[in-house]
């Protein structure tokens, strides 16, 4: 019997319905464990499973014997799985067989293990954060680039690799602050465009915007919300970080409540997370700033991901549709 080949998610999206059936072996993280009860009352898994190069999902149900060793494992688990390639309505959903937990130990034996399976940013992270600290220097106004800096040492270095998301946008290593710096990138190019907006406020309000992230989420491999992100959320705990570094940095009143406000209205609907809609002329910017990098972030990530054979992409539900991945004809 020929050797089962050992397949990466990348390699795995190449395939198509001709394969169907076909054997493979992988290495993934469970990134979504969500138990669910079908309408003959039965309990079953939605496992999101995945490595560097993206996630695919598949249910598991109570039958099957991967459902226990799921079970067993959790989220945030390295496991070896053996399947069957198969789709369900287009979309890559594999039939699980065999599934084998794979201990921190017998990772740590294996080099580089753990870098193929965790998606990182792009851009060098170095480069990034040193570009960071840029933007915080072009903040003019004395006590507000003070209080810029102040959130950052409160947080640490956990700024530097937190995900931006759990799975809608950025949603890797480094992904928030590349997430941050995309948006400051952009706010240097618009804000000439908007003399009404004050420049230092927006890119303070820029660079702290997310900051409740990093308390909001947790995980190594596979990334969930906190206790406190649940309870909370990141808006809330923003927030109560800017308040912290302002007051400590005697902040002007005024630009303390603005500066609050854009960290509370920057998701723009009440619906998606914002506490206030926003109500400032520096509080707008951000917020549709912030809608631009998030869902450009999903057509970025979507065309890196793309087999070169592929003309649309999975259905995104952050953009409500599939994108259209084939490059333009040459002239």
């Amino acid at each position: 019997m020929p050797d089962i080949p050992q397949l990466t998610v990348s390699d795995l999206k190449k395939l198509d319905a001709a394969d169907s059936g076909r054997l493979f072996t992988s290495l993934l993280v469970v990134r979504k464990l969500n138990a669910k009860t079908a309408a003959n009352g039965n309990p079953f898994f939605s496992v999101d499973l995945g490595d560097r190069g993206g996630s695919f999902s598949c249910t598991i149900f109570s039958d099957n014997a991967a459902f226990e060793a799921l079970k067993a494992a959790g989220e945030g688990a390295v496991v070896q799985i053996e399947g069957k390639v198969d789709f369900y309505q287009g979309r890559l959903s594999p039939r699980l067989g065999q599934v084998t937990v794979v201990s921190e130990e017998e990772l740590a034996a294996r080099p580089g293990t753990i870098e193929s399976l965790v998606e990182v940013a792009p851009e060098d992270a170095e480069a990034l954060w040193t570009e960071f600290n840029g933007f915080i220097e072009a903040i003019g106004h004395d006590e507000l680039r003070m209080t810029v800096r102040a959130v950052f040492e409160d947080i640490g270095e956990v700024f530097r690799w937190c995900p931006a998301a759990v799975a809608m946008h950025h949603a890797y290593r480094h992904g928030l602050l590349e997430h941050t710096i995309h948006m400051a990138r952009a706010a240097r190019a618009l804000l000439p465009l908007y003399p009404e907006v004050d420049p230092d406020l927006a890119l303070a309000g820029v660079l702290v915007h997310d900051t409740g992230k990093t308390i909001e989420y947790e995980g190594t491999l596979a990334t969930k919300r906190s206790r406190r992100g649940i309870l909370q959320g990141h808006v809330v705990l923003g927030y109560q970080l800017v308040r912290k570094a302002a007051l400590k940095s005697r902040l002007d009143a005024d630009r303390l409540e603005r500066l609050e406000h854009i960290v509370l209205s920057h998701q723009g609907e009440p619906e998606w997370g914002a506490a206030v809609y926003a109500a400032t002329p520096e509080a707008v910017f951000v917020s549709m700033v912030d809608n631009l990098d998030a869902k450009m972030g999903m057509v970025q990530r979507a065309l890196r991901q793309a087999p070169p054979e592929s003309e649309f992409s999975e259905r995104l539900p952050g953009l409500s549709t599939s994108l259209l991945t084939k490059p333009i004809t040459p002239a």
